[in-house]
């Protein structure tokens, strides 16, 4: 209905991505707009919501919006960190990782008196606080081929570091599982220690290591660090 009722205009539409991390959604309201005969598009990416309990109020899934710029390199994007945190503390990290994946803008909540603010009021900034984000913000977009070459290596920096944090989160859940079979282990007196268990995940890692151009000896290092973990974390649960 926004569509058709738009249809003919010259306005400028931004798209806030859908509740859930689905880019073919996101896409497709893009796309419906576009049929319109809609031109000056541009999104918005705020966040996706989650069950599980994170530090944002949104979860960012980077990824995602990588994806989306992939999609449409000319597509101008802009990053609400004031949605995806839910904290002000946490705003400048998320909007240098927003302009370090080059988007093109930020939108932050701002208040005078934020603690007062009548919806939101956590993730508001004050106007003061505001100017000294801009100022400490690191623009890495640039011209000639050398910069150019920093700005692409900043880039790429990046996106591991999302990686990197997102392969925290799953370590943290598996040894989490990990505590849950120590204390069914003590529970029926069963030794933290199974072998052939054991054999059969590196086994099986390996294959699947091997499918993702990942060595072998890479693979069985990772994994006896983790397992190594788990036996410890067991091993305390046990004592």
């Amino acid at each position: 209905e926004i569509a058709d009722e738009l249809k003919g205009t010259d306005k400028i539409i931004l798209v806030k991505n859908p509740v859930n991390p689905d880019l073919p959604l996101w896409i497709g309201a893009l796309e419906r707009l576009q049929r319109a005969g809609i031109e000056k598009l541009g999104v918005i990416h705020r966040g996706f919501s989650t069950y599980e309990k994170t530090k944002y109020r949104n979860i960012p899934e980077w990824q995602l919006v990588i994806e989306l710029q992939n999609k449409y390199p000319n597509l101008p994007i802009i990053c609400d960190p004031s949605h995806i945190t839910g904290k002000r503390d946490l705003i400048f990290d998320v909007s240098q990782t927003a302009l370090d994946l080059n988007f093109d803008g930020l939108m932050i909540e701002t208040h005078c008196n934020p603690d007062a603010a009548w919806s939101d009021a956590a993730q508001q900034v004050t106007p003061e606080r505001l100017v000294e984000i801009m100022n400490d913000l690191r623009i890495r977009k640039t011209s000639t081929s050398e910069e150019d070459y920093v700005s692409q290596l900043g880039n790429l920096r990046s996106r591991i570091d999302i990686i990197d944090e997102q392969l925290l989160d799953l370590l943290k859940k598996r040894m989490d599982i990990a505590d849950e079979i120590g204390t069914l282990k003590k529970a029926n007196n069963v030794a933290i220690l199974q072998n052939t268990r054991w054999h059969e995940i590196l086994g099986k890692m390996i294959l699947e290591g091997e499918q993702r151009n990942l060595s072998e000896e890479f693979v069985i290092q990772v994994f006896k660090a983790i397992h190594q973990e788990s036996i410890n974390r067991q091993a305390r649960i046990v004592r």
